[in-house]
């Protein structure tokens, strides 16, 4: 039977489960580390160009990436999860215990997914960093290639809001030459002014349509809506946007 055609269909917080049984001792020094003086490897987002094995090199889909802090690398194939426990010790890379989702994705390559999963799981790596660049080689002389992920800008960017849950239907797209703030609440559309300046956000009082939607939105358009008229404190962490206002409302959105 198929391989792909056998992985199971899970929602996006499916349960991490193993990819290999973990093999050999393990070196507890809680994953923090560098690799060469001055180049840092933990607590960096790495987004996955390529990964070359058994001779062959696979180009990476768009969203794979790993984080490697404190003890544990965590991070996406392209489109299933994973997470596993991380040593770094000088230029040597160790994961092992590695859990992974097992969701059938559409439009995603499955064999780099398969391939980049089987490379990267319990296995221990040497690490070079050159400039914004990891490669991880594997004593089998498998290689995987990543570039320091750079975050999203604020500005022109579809932020689409996943706290409040309004199942991907609130978003937001701040335009800092314009001066403005667009997007849907949800079930309204919405604008406002809004000023960008020194980490926070300054939005005027907002303009809406007015139409009625099911009670869950209606609730979760109420909670956006404390967001504006008014300041804004804002942080962008890789594609992650959070806003707080000053009422305490906070916001949670990802880039597009």
């Amino acid at each position: 039977m198929d391989r792909q055609k056998q992985r199971m269909t899970l929602t996006a917080a499916a349960m991490l489960v193993p990819l290999m049984a973990a093999c050999g001792n393990e070196k507890a020094d809680g994953g923090s580390g560098s690799v060469g003086a001055g180049k840092p490897v933990t607590g960096v987002r790495w987004s996955v160009d390529s990964v070359t094995a058994d001779g062959r090199t696979h180009k990476a889909p768009a969203g794979a990436h790993v984080t490697i802090d404190k003890g544990r690398a965590e991070g996406s194939f392209g489109c299933n999860k994973f997470g596993a426990q991380a040593t770094v010790d000088g230029d040597r890379i160790r994961l092992s215990k590695t859990m992974s989702t097992e969701m059938a994705c559409e439009n995603k390559p499955m064999e780099f997914e398969e391939t980049l999963a089987r490379t990267l799981s319990d296995r221990e790596f040497q690490a070079r960093v050159d400039g914004d660049r990891l490669t991880l080689t594997t004593g089998q002389g498998d290689t995987v290639r990543l570039t320091k992920a750079e975050d999203a800008p604020l500005s022109g960017t579809k932020w689409t809001v996943t706290s409040p849950e309004t199942d991907g239907r609130a978003h937001l797209t701040f335009d800092e030459k314009k001066g403005t703030v667009s997007g849907s609440l949800g079930c309204n559309k919405v604008n406002a002014a809004a000023t960008v300046r020194d980490g926070d956000i300054t939005l005027g009082r907002p303009s809406t349509t007015r139409m009625m939607c099911e009670d869950s939105l209606m609730s979760d358009e109420k909670t956006l809506l404390r967001l504006f008229d008014g300041k804004l404190k804002y942080g962008v962490d890789h594609q992650t946007l959070t806003l707080t206002s000053e009422n305490g409302t906070s916001v949670r959105a990802v880039a597009e």
